[in-house]
């Protein structure tokens, strides 16, 4: 007889479902998460044929993909008989990696209803499953529990006020007590798993600090970008929302730096909007190998494709990152491991432990308009200053890598 809670879960699955569907009929990301998802079951079942044991990961987005991501590249290198599977819940996900090399399939995750879970297992048959972050299925995770399939949890970081820690948390407590091994951001969320009586699990670390570092080491060269600095000071203003530009303009319009813009969606309006309020010669990188133009020229380039971001930094001296004043703030260890200033929005970042650890260190500083982030580049232009909190963001990177390592030993323990 199903219990009270999973009525409900199930009924708000049905809801979220149909949520999505009203949505589509004028929102282009609800189109694309329905439409990913016809007939995926059916078309896996069809097409997907592996002839090797199958390793399944699944992120909820584009950000949980690149934590994901260094511990795919790193189980693939160390088990390459290894097919894999990779899922994301978001179109921002999964439309932006779904052509990813490493990974054998890459598709969106069923929703989570009972027939989906069973067949979905049963169309790729993994034989070791990694949810990243704060993925936490029911029906899925019971499905895997069924089958004794091992089932990690990495990156896994939590908060004391969610519903696995209150009183009437019993149905989600018994999701997470399905996980083999949970390896977690850092001591809070080990403890707060304890005082829960589940003990499987360990400080890992997070896995985003081995994806940076391996940028680092090996960042592709993006000529034009190069010829468009021309030697001069750089600012890379990465996963730009409205809101952080209508704090920049006016530093943007007084500055003598150049600028390299990289908005968090491609939007048309929001670019044509930009180069409108920009006093200064701006371009589109899509418009930088036009006859006759030479990028050097130009005093503003706002990037108009996805992907480049991690690569962008490199040729920066200061960083601004996005989404402080809004939904989340954005990666901050991409422009931490090449050693750049940053600069944030301070209405939503204090649940980033980068950047609260950065701003405690003198590496970043977060912002509430243009008079506080001119004070603060004043402060971090002082040579001697903007040395010191250079070298506190790259040492961050460099002291918090491992995470991947640990968590591919023990798989390599789990599978013997």
């Amino acid at each position: 007889m199903p219990t009270m809670a999973l009525l409900l879960y199930s009924l708000f699955i049905r809801i979220y479902h149909f949520g999505i569907w009203v949505a589509s009929v004028v929102n282009p990301k609800a189109q694309l998460f329905l439409k990913g998802r016809k007939r995926l079951i059916e078309n896996i079942e069809a097409g997907f044929k592996p002839n090797a044991p199958v390793a399944w990961f699944h992120c909820a987005s584009l950000g949980e993909f690149e934590q994901g991501r260094p511990v795919i590249e790193a189980y693939k290198e160390r088990f390459p008989h290894y097919k894999i599977v990779l899922t994301f819940f978001s179109p921002s996900g999964y439309e932006v990696r779904k052509n990813y090399s490493e990974a054998d399939l890459v598709c969106y995750l069923p929703l989570d209803k009972k027939g989906n879970a069973k067949r979905f297992v049963n169309a790729i048959n993994p034989s070791v499953v990694f949810f990243v972050k704060y993925e936490f299925w029911h029906f899925y995770s019971r499905e895997l529990k069924k089958r004794n399939i091992p089932l990690l949890s990495i990156a896994t970081i939590l908060r004391p006020g969610q519903v696995y820690f209150k009183s009437y948390g019993a149905f989600y407590r018994k999701i997470l007590d399905r996980f083999n091994h949970f390896f977690v951001q850092d001591q809070n969320t080990k403890s707060l798993l304890e005082s829960i009586d589940i003990t499987n699990c360990e400080v890992s670390g997070d896995t985003r600090f081995d994806r940076v570092a391996k940028i680092y080491e090996s960042p592709s060269d993006l000529p034009l970008v190069e010829k468009f600095t021309s030697g001069e000071q750089i600012m890379v203003v990465g996963s730009a929302w409205s809101e952080d530009i209508d704090v920049l303009t006016s530093f943007i319009n007084g500055s003598t730096m150049k600028f390299i813009i990289a908005p968090h969606e491609i939007e048309e309006r929001f670019m044509q909007s930009m180069k409108r309020d920009f006093m200064r010669k701006t371009i589109r990188y899509s418009e930088l190998t036009d006859d006759g133009v030479n990028p050097g020229d130009f005093e503003v380039l706002i990037i108009d494709n996805v992907g480049m971001l991690s690569t962008l930094y490199k040729y920066g001296h200061y960083a601004y990152v996005g989404g402080g004043f809004g939904r989340g703030l954005h990666n901050i260890l991409e422009p931490a491991t090449f050693g750049l200033p940053i600069f944030f929005g301070d209405q939503n970042y204090e649940k980033f432990r980068e950047a609260i650890d950065l701003i405690k260190l003198g590496g970043a500083a977060a912002i509430a308009d243009y008079d506080a982030l001119r004070v603060q580049f004043r402060s971090f232009s002082d040579y001697k200053t903007y040395e010191i909190a250079s070298q506190i963001n790259a040492d961050y990177v460099k002291n918090n890598t491992g995470a991947t390592k640990r968590i591919i030993d023990y798989c390599e323990a789990l599978l013997k």
